[in-house]
Formats: C-alpha cells, structure tokens, sequence
C-alpha cells in the first residue's frame, strides 16, 4: 500500500493561516496522514498550541491521520518537557525528530523523522528492535541506498517514507541565524521569522539564490520534485511519499502526485500542472539521482 503524507508545517505561520491550510487538507487533500506539531523552534509553540485540539478534530473528521512531530534541537528544560510530553501522548501516534526522545519514548511503538539521518539497514534494524515503526529517511539519500533500505525495512516490518516535495532540510543549529541577520539574539528574536512564510532567501556574494534560512534550519533554495521519479518508488518498497508544505496550493500539489501515484496522468502531464501553479523556487531532484542536490535532471541519470 502506497500512500500521501503531509509533513509538518516548518515555518512560523500566522494562526489563522495554519487553522485555515489545515481546514483546506482535511476537506480537499487526497493524504492519508498529516505530521502535526513544531519541529523547529520551541519559542513558536504558544501561538498555535491551544488550536491543536481543533485541527486534529477537524483533520480526523476529514479522513486524515495525525501523527505528532517532536523537536528536532532539544537544548533547553522547556524543550526537554515539551518532548516528554508528547511521548507520553497516547491518542496518536509521534514522529521523534531527536534521539532524546528515544528515551521517553521507550520501548513504545513510534515513527522516526527524516531529521534523525538514518543512513543505513543496521541503525534502521536497532531502531526497529526498540519500538520504531516507520521511517521517513533524509532527502539526500540517492535512490540506490533507498533500494536498499526499503528492502530491509520490509524484512523488519516497517514502513519507508521518503520526500518528494518541498524544500530539504540540510541543517540544524543550536544558534538562529534568522534572528542574527536582524541583529537580534535568539532570546530576543521577537519572532522575526514570521516576516519569512516560505524561508528567509540566502544569496551569494554575486546575487545568486543559494539557501533558504528557517530560524535554526538551514534549506535548500529549490524545492524537491520527484514527481517523474514517484511512480518507480513502489516497486523499490518505498510505501509513504512526504509533501512539505510550501507558500503554495498543496491542495492541488497533493491532487497532481496522487493522480501520478495512480496513473492517471502521465509525467509530462504533471509536471505541466506544477509548472501552472508558478512557484517561487525552482524544482531539483539531484540527491534522489547521486548528483549536485540542487540541480534538476531527467528521469534517467547516468
């Protein structure tokens, strides 16, 4: 069974901006299963956390699974709790994007984010042996390693869930660059990242768009597209297939993969739909090929 996921919204979103993308997926997403909760930064929390219970309601009443995603930096108490706190929730299933939270989680059944880097079949099989389920594994993965992996995961009965589109994560910091572009600290950032909905733009010294910065998070420039790769996924064993969300319709970007995942329309019609939605970033796929991650290429690479 292959199926659609939505992860977790990265940036800081107003509250009524999340309540009403949330509300949009719930009624008009073809996904299965939507990753809920701050991956980022601890400090955004307070904005939208007395809105959860609402969105899951609504995004259950809509069909959707809730899995909730923990931090992916635990450096402070604060962020220690939060953490335990949602291991210790037991209405859904949890996402660990930290190995601290391999600790409260225990031996509990429990999914691992693509910000843990799992690389290969031995960490994946110790994680599995302690209560892992799923795997979402890291984008700069090339499809010959995913081959593999999906073919261990089947052997221990877990799922693979790799990204398809979106911006990649590359890294993560103790230290927030955002708010030091402004001149600010990280303790008195005043939430500057809210000026950036879909990432604050990195250029080079001679103007060239390099990297997106998210608080703490370095991305890539480009977004992941693997819509033309999508369809060979399945037959390596790969089972769920991740959209980030981005400044764009995912209503629609969900609708376009789900009809290539179904074979209802073929590659060059979907990439034709994605090319009317005029998006701000360029497309790249060179991980998923072995090549440079920001490039786009062909289908078929050498």
């Amino acid at each position: 069974m292959q199926s659609l996921t939505l992860g977790p919204i990265i940036y800081h979103w107003k509250p009524e901006e999340r309540i009403d993308f949330y509300a949009r997926i719930a009624d008009e997403a073809p996904v299965e299963t939507v990753y809920l909760g701050e991956v980022i930064c601890s400090k955004r929390t307070p904005y939208f956390e007395k809105d959860y219970p609402d969105i899951i309601e609504r995004l259950e009443r809509g069909g959707k699974k809730v899995v909730l995603s923990s931090l992916t930096e635990v450096v402070l108490k604060r962020e220690r709790d939060m953490l335990a706190a949602i291991c210790e929730t037991e209405d859904h299933e949890i996402e660990i994007n930290n190995t601290a939270g391999l600790l409260d989680v225990a031996a509990r059944p429990h999914r691992v984010g693509p910000l843990m880097n799992i690389y290969n079949e031995e960490t994946m099989r110790y994680l599995a042996n302690k209560g892992a389920t799923h795997f979402s594994l890291p984008v700069e993965l090339p499809a010959t390693v995913v081959g593999e992996m999906a073919k261990a995961a089947k052997d221990f009965g877990v799922g693979i869930e790799v990204q398809v589109f979106g911006r990649a994560s590359l890294a993560v910091s103790a230290r927030c660059y955002h708010a030091r572009a402004h001149q600010r600290t990280k303790d008195n950032c005043q939430f500057v990242c809210e000026e950036d909905p879909d990432g604050m733009p990195l250029k080079t010294v001679t103007g060239q768009s390099f990297l997106t910065i998210n608080g703490i998070q370095t991305l890539s420039h480009s977004y992941i597209n693997l819509i033309e790769e999508v369809v060979d996924m399945p037959s390596m064993g790969v089972t769920h297939f991740r959209l980030m969300p981005q400044q764009v319709d995912m209503v629609e970007v969900a609708k376009i993969f789900a009809d290539r995942l179904s074979a209802r329309i073929d590659g060059a019609e979907a990439k034709a739909r994605l090319d009317e939605l005029s998006m701000s970033a360029p497309f790249s796929n060179g991980f998923w090929h072995g090549k440079q991650g920001q490039r786009q290429f062909g289908p078929k690479v050498a």
